[in-house]
């Protein structure tokens, strides 16, 4: 009965810390759901990792730079670090033998560890601006405010207005870049798009549940999807919907607990509909296969059999 009287509490949002961090979560694993499936899909969902983990020199640095956690500067600087990172990780490959997956966990950890020396420094300078700023590592949901809300609500509408308007390139761009070339589609200009979005669903999410498990925000999900359908939309939806479950669930739990941190609980309840997708989805599933192949096994040995007697 407790139980069920603080869900209610929970679901009618009285409360503003858990109003504003439970809005910030669905918009944000939304928009991050959304740019996620196509990461999945081009194979490149370790680079929202890297990106994830190269802002963090970015933040650093721009506090350094303007001694105060402006929001504007520390985006700006998140953004500059991230698609540095990103160009690393696109140009590695092309110009040394080095290969893709080398090279993003080569700026993974590179970025990281020259963010953690950053953030370190900026710990011993007795800068009392700097309150706060170890919480981009693994985030903090509850000190999400009003204003942080309208962010992620303005970035998460432009991802999805983005996304609707260049579906169908976008889609293209996933399966058959070629083939998007010769319609004459602007590949190089959607592809920067793409990343541009990804970025952005990136920055904007490090505040809630962190720089470490942002990359779950954007995998989890669209991993999930793929278990259920085989049509780009629809992967999308069912995405956003784990995405705002996984909140919700995680929230709650947070909620209910309150030294129960919410970034990771809402990353564990993304990993648990991951699995119970990989196990249970009704054709793609783990035990949809198993059952497929034991039936195709009784079936050749019952031709197996009639051929041995004919």
């Amino acid at each position: 009965m407790d139980i069920f009287q603080e869900w209610v509490r929970f679901v009618t949002l009285a409360d503003p810390a858990v109003r504003y961090g439970t809005l910030g979560l669905f918009l944000l694993t939304s928009s991050a759901a959304v740019v996620g499936v196509f990461s999945l899909l081009k194979k490149r969902a370790l680079a929202g990792d890297a990106v994830a983990h190269g802002v963090l020199p970015g933040l650093c640095g721009a506090f350094i730079v303007c001694g105060t956690k402006n929001t504007f500067y520390l985006t700006l600087g998140a953004l500059l670090s991230g698609w540095l990172s990103l160009y690393v990780i696109d140009t590695l490959p092309k110009i040394s033998k080095i290969k893709a997956d080398t090279a993003t966990a080569l700026v993974l950890s590179v970025s990281f560890g020259i963010g953690t020396l950053l953030l370190t420094h900026i710990q011993q300078t007795g800068n009392a601006a700097q309150a706060g700023l170890q919480n981009f590592l693994f985030g903090k949901t509850a000190a999400m405010m009003r204003q942080d809300v309208v962010v992620l609500g303005g970035i998460a509408l432009g991802v999805l207005v983005a996304v609707g308007l260049f579906f169908r390139d976008f889609q293209l761009l996933t399966f058959d870049p070629q083939f998007a070339r010769t319609l004459g589609l602007p590949v190089r200009r959607l592809a920067f798009l793409l990343r541009l979005l990804t970025m952005l669903a990136i920055v904007t999410g490090i505040q809630a549940v962190g720089i470490v498990l942002m990359a779950a925000i954007l995998v989890a999900p669209a991993a999930a999807a793929r278990f259920w359908t085989h049509r780009l939309r629809n992967m999308l939806l069912l995405g956003v919907l784990f995405g705002l479950i996984s909140s919700a669930l995680g929230g709650f739990v947070s909620y209910v607990a309150p030294r129960m941190p919410t970034g990771p609980w809402v990353v564990l309840m993304m990993g648990a509909i991951a699995f119970s997708s990989f196990v249970f989805a009704p054709h793609q599933g783990a035990l949809a296969r198993w059952r497929r192949e034991r039936r195709h096994k009784k079936k050749m040995l019952r031709e197996n059999i009639l051929k041995l007697l004919h």
